[in-house]
Parts: structure tokens; C-alpha cells; sequence
């Protein structure tokens, strides 16, 4: 894959999906920068520089449109441009529908819809200008493809960010700008660890077995496995790939039965 001098944003990177998308553009020569409200942001980047990485974090609420300015025009100061924004950064705080106040319902669109639009339409006049970019922003087989009860307001904002990400591929196809957008499904991360903390506080990892042993692959996906497939629509190669939203998820959406087949 090409990554050819690029630099690019990774929000939500110190943890998680995003740390391994991070990591995985940072293995292709990219100039990584992580945006994170999380302390956590320090030992992330710590970490990656250490490996060799050209790495730099900013504490950037992307809910707030100055902060988000302020570290995009550091950015743009240290490396001269931004080539390639992965819109990561996101929340899921479940409640059932009754249950569910404006507070919660706002907290999901705030950071899962608004701050996806906020930082993109940040980077995206330097993208312009250089002729190149490419987005790939995270949404989830949740919402547009598949649904659990309790994830209302999560389904709502996942689900809208597939049409924000198709919409901005059309836009800008003719600038050299393109836009997909990733749908995970269950992966090995900490908002996972949470829900699993929250079923099964004496044994987490019996919430991880059983939920890999009801997977067609079962195990659940890793970060890596999410970086690897951004890392591919980030790089020259994918430059025919746009307005798309891609499943990776280790089958889980596909069985039509629900029964297995396989032979040992």
C-alpha cells in the first residue's frame, strides 16, 4: 500500500479501534496525529514514538469546533497538510427507548453525528487545496444493518454517519477526495470491556467467549483487523473506492438460518 509522505488525523486514537488504526497508517509511513479527550492520549503517543512512529497528540473535544480548529492549524504548521482524516472518535451509553432523556439522546448525536461533521469540515479545505484526501469515517453494523433493543439513539448516529459519508464522497469526488465509511462489528475493545464489566462483573472474559462462540468466526475482531482494511482505503491504490460502506465483521450479519453447516 501507498502512503507516500501522507499525513493524517485519527480521532478517538488513544484506545481501542482507533489506537490500532493509528498504529496500522503509522506501520505505512504516515504521519500520525491522534485526537482524544482521554488522558490516556500521553502513553499512546509515548508508546508509538518509541516504535519510531512520527506521531503527535492533541486533547481535542470534537464537539468543540475551536479546539478542533486550534489542533488541525498545528497540524497543518507542523507538516504542511492533511491527507487523510479517519473519523473514529465515538460513544454508545445504551438505555432502553422509554428510559432514554434528551441527555442521552444528545450525548450520541453530539459526538457520534456532530463531531464527525465538526472535524471533517475542518480538514476538509486543506484536502481541497493539495487536490487530495482521503476520509474514512467509522460507523457500525449497527443502526443501517443490524439492530439489538436498548440502542436507539447509538443506531441513530451510526447509521446517519453512512449517509454523511456517502454524501461527502459525491460532493468531492471530482477533488480528489474520497469518503467511505468502515461498519465494524464486535471487536476486542474498551467500550466493549465495559458492556461485558456491566453483564458479567465476576468473569469479563465469559461475556468475550460467549459472544465469540456465537460469531461464524468465532472470535471477535481485534483493532488491527479494523486499521488494516483503513489502511488500505487511505492509500493510493483505493483511489477508485468511494461513497461505499464496507462490513467487516467476521460474518456476523450473513447467516440467513442461523444454522451451521460446516463439516469437521
Amino acid at each position: 500500500m501507498t502512503h507516500t509522505n501522507r499525513v493524517g488525523i485519527i480521532t478517538g486514537g488513544a484506545m481501542g479501534n482507533g489506537k490500532g488504526i493509528a498504529e496500522c497508517l503509522a506501520k505505512e509511513g504516515v504521519k500520525i496525529a491522534v485526537f482524544d479527550v482521554s488522558d490516556k492520549i500521553e502513553m499512546t503517543i509515548t508508546e508509538f514514538r518509541e516504535k519510531g512512529y512520527e506521531a503527535t497528540g492533541y486533547h481535542v473535544d470534537i464537539r468543540d469546533h475551536k479546539q478542533i480548529q486550534v489542533a488541525v492549524d498545528d497540524i497543518i504548521n507542523k507538516w504542511n497538510k492533511i491527507d487523510i482524516l479517519v473519523n473514529n472518535a465515538g460513544v454508545m451509553a445504551c438505555r432502553p427507548f422509554l428510559e432514554a432523556d434528551d441527555a442521552n439522546r444528545d450525548f450520541h448525536i453530539d459526538v457520534n453525528l456532530k463531531g464527525t461533521w465538526n472535524v471533517t469540515q475542518a480538514v476538509i479545505p486543506n484536502m481541497l487545496k493539495n487536490k487530495f484526501g482521503r476520509i474514512v469515517s467509522v460507523a457500525s453494523v449497527t443502526g443501517a444493518h443490524v439492530s439489538d433493543g436498548a440502542d436507539t439513539a447509538y443506531a441513530l448516529t451510526k447509521a446517519g454517519i453512512i449517509g454523511f459519508g456517502k454524501s461527502i464522497a459525491m460532493e468531492y469526488i471530482r477533488e480528489g477526495i474520497t469518503s467511505n465509511v468502515v461498519c465494524p462489528g464486535y471487536c476486542r475493545t474498551p467500550m466493549v470491556m465495559q458492556e461485558a464489566m456491566e453483564q458479567y462483573p465476576d468473569n469479563p472474559e465469559e461475556f468475550f467467549r460467549q459472544l465469540a462462540q456465537s460469531l461464524p468466526i468465532k472470535r471477535l475482531g481485534q483493532p488491527e483487523d479494523i486499521g488494516g482494511l483503513i489502511a488500505y482505503l487511505t492509500s493510493d491504490e483505493a483511489s477508485f473506492i468511494t461513497a461505499q460502506d464496507i462490513v467487516i465483521d467476521g460474518g456476523c450479519i450473513s447467516p440467513e438460518t442461523g444454522m451451521e453447516c460446516f463439516e469437521d
